[in-house]
């Protein structure tokens, strides 16, 4: 039975690594821990030492974890418990826990070993939870060389994948400027002389619209270029103080300036 306080995992795997079967596990929020003792007996490390050293250190201490595994080699009828209690640490600080390890102190025979654990388990581990790669075979890296369909349409996939991630925090970045900009601005403005709210709002949604187009084009953040342009070209400090008369124009503007760039009007 797992103790109180121990981590019951919701998924469970054995990834392949140059031969050996490297045991980890995914928490229910989406964090993978890597139990200790079989890195140890793979490596031909001493386990209590290498806990007690996982205990001295500030950072590893305050993450390690105990953690429910599940034994996949038991016979049928046999007594052994098909559950057990492992030490883990989350796979992101298994990297600190590998590089504590002096190579030049294991066995010659597993020297090699312990490097290519120290240089690639992380990234390893990391695809097989990400990606769903349960091998560090290096055959897969070259079949994504070659010019097959199958290997353009993966790595069109990934790219399009990262530019959708970049694409997503880019927006957020604007948002968030947009955000800040419109509370420092709150207070300016006069109604009797200067644009409404509502008005405000149609000129910031057209600064926005042009510097996403071309934030996508130069891969920058262009909302603050985009809004001192304005500002310049319509000699104000603020697109709240721009005149109630210039309100069309400015709306021009920003609608030939959009157009320029997609050939298109958007407002």
């Amino acid at each position: 039975m797992a103790g109180e306080n121990a981590l019951v995992p919701v998924e469970q795997k054995e990834v392949a690594f140059y031969g050996d079967e490297v045991l980890a596990v995914r928490a229910g929020d989406g964090t993978v821990f890597v139990p200790v003792r079989p890195i140890c007996e793979l490596l031909g490390l001493n386990f209590d030492g290498q806990r007690r050293r996982i205990n001295r250190d500030p950072v590893l201490a305050g993450e390690v974890m105990s953690v429910v595994v599940t034994t996949t080699d038991i016979e049928v009828g046999s007594r052994r418990p098909r559950t057990s209690e492992m030490v883990a640490l989350p796979l992101d600080f298994l990297p600190g826990f590998l590089f504590g390890i002096n190579a030049s102190r294991v066995k010659p025979e597993l020297r090699e070993r312990v490097i290519r654990y120290q240089r690639e388990c992380y990234k390893v581990l990391d695809a097989a939870f990400r990606e769903g790669r349960l091998t560090a075979d290096r055959i897969f890296d070259d079949l994504l060389a070659s010019d097959s369909p199958a290997a353009i349409a993966y790595k069109m996939a990934t790219a399009i994948q990262m530019m959708a991630r970049q694409q997503l925090l880019l927006e957020s970045r604007v948002d968030e400027h947009d955000r800040r900009l419109e509370a420092l601005e709150d207070t300016l403005g006069d109604p009797g002389r200067h644009v409404t709210p509502d008005q405000a709002a149609q000129i910031s949604q057209g600064v926005k619209t042009v510097a996403l187009v071309l934030s996508q084009r130069s891969g920058k953040n262009e909302y603050g270029a985009v809004y001192g342009q304005l500002y310049r070209d319509f000699g104000v400090t603020s697109y709240k103080l721009i005149p109630a008369r210039r309100f069309e124009e400015v709306m021009r503007y920003l609608t030939d300036w959009h157009q320029s760039v997609v050939g298109d009007v958007p407002f």
